[in-house]
């Protein structure tokens, strides 16, 4: 779902960058409004999850995977504005250090997948999660997420001048919509996972959500560190639509860092470069996230 740079004419890229910024700007002040100070461990464990699940891809047709995208999974435990602010972090962390999602691009992967796509899933959730259509809310959110964030990304590609054969189009978005099903799915088996675990989990106060927050943080740091050996290593529908559409000799990398690919550069075992790398991501977003969390509770208290 990450567009690289190179991908996106400069027009195009350019002009979501500038959108990006007041944009997560406004949400960020959103968020200070109605942030509780006790959901800071909350944001950093929750972001940390969804970094590490985004690595793990999954096969969803012929020679292409996809992954958890986690903006709706953010939305519904966090609120809208607080996934925003999360979301964006972790891609801004993933383009800067392990070089998935372009760095030029970040202003269209953030509106895509940490503003618009968070937007769409809380919709769903908002107007029906307090009826008998609850699980319906959680899957119909996520599933309109990833559906939402990938028909702008096919957007703004066409906006970019990228030529797509109908046939090649009509793949992609067949693609795409497995991915947005399984995400609704995946995302509703861990909201029931956690509410099998403690009860009325999600949107609750910090003190009912201790073994919440250890059993989160314990699923995100297997993910990174073992279950990172068991991810499908096809191409993801982006990188996929990019290699039949032509385009894939387009991709620019601006730096190398010594965690490109998710590979630790100073390891040569395979298993301990990828672990070293997921477990190096899991705690820089949480960092980040806590970070972010404080700095904004600092300033609603001044």
């Amino acid at each position: 779902m990450h567009i690289p740079d190179g991908f996106l004419s400069a027009p195009v890229w350019a002009t979501l960058d500038v959108a990006a910024v007041p944009t997560v700007a406004y949400i960020a002040r959103r968020a200070q409004r109605t942030f509780e100070e006790d959901k800071a461990p909350l944001l950093g464990v929750l972001g940390a999850f969804v970094f590490a699940a985004q690595m793990i891809n999954f096969p969803v047709g012929p020679g292409t995977t996809g992954h958890l995208v986690g903006g709706a999974l953010l939305a519904f435990s966090l609120g809208p504005a607080a996934a925003t602010v999360v979301m964006t972090a972790i891609l801004a962390i993933q383009a800067l250090v392990f070089q998935d999602g372009g760095i030029l691009a970040l202003g269209a992967n953030v509106l895509n997948m940490a503003v618009l796509g968070v937007l769409a899933a809380y919709i769903p959730y908002s107007i029906w999660s307090r009826t008998r259509w609850r699980k319906f809310s959680l899957f119909a959110g996520a599933t309109l997420s990833v559906l939402v964030s990938a028909v702008l990304a096919l957007s703004e590609l066409f906006l970019s001048g990228v030529r797509m054969p109908s046939a090649v189009l009509g793949v992609s978005l067949a693609l795409f919509a497995v991915s947005a099903l399984l995400e609704g799915a995946i995302t509703l088996a861990v909201v029931q996972a956690l509410e099998r675990i403690q009860p009325k989990a999600i949107r609750q106060p910090l003190s009912n959500r201790s073994l919440v927050l250890a059993m989160v943080s314990l699923a995100a740091i297997l993910l990174a560190s073992v279950g990172v050996l068991f991810a499908a290593a096809a191409p993801d529908g982006i990188e996929r639509l990019g290699q039949q559409a032509g385009i894939s000799s387009h991709v620019r990398t601006l730096f190398r860092t010594p965690f490109a690919d998710y590979q630790a550069a100073f390891w040569q075992s395979a298993f301990l470069s990828k672990a070293a790398a997921g477990l190096a991501g899991v705690a820089l977003i949480y960092a980040a996230c806590l970070l972010l969390s404080r700095a904004v509770g600092r300033k609603r208290s001044i």
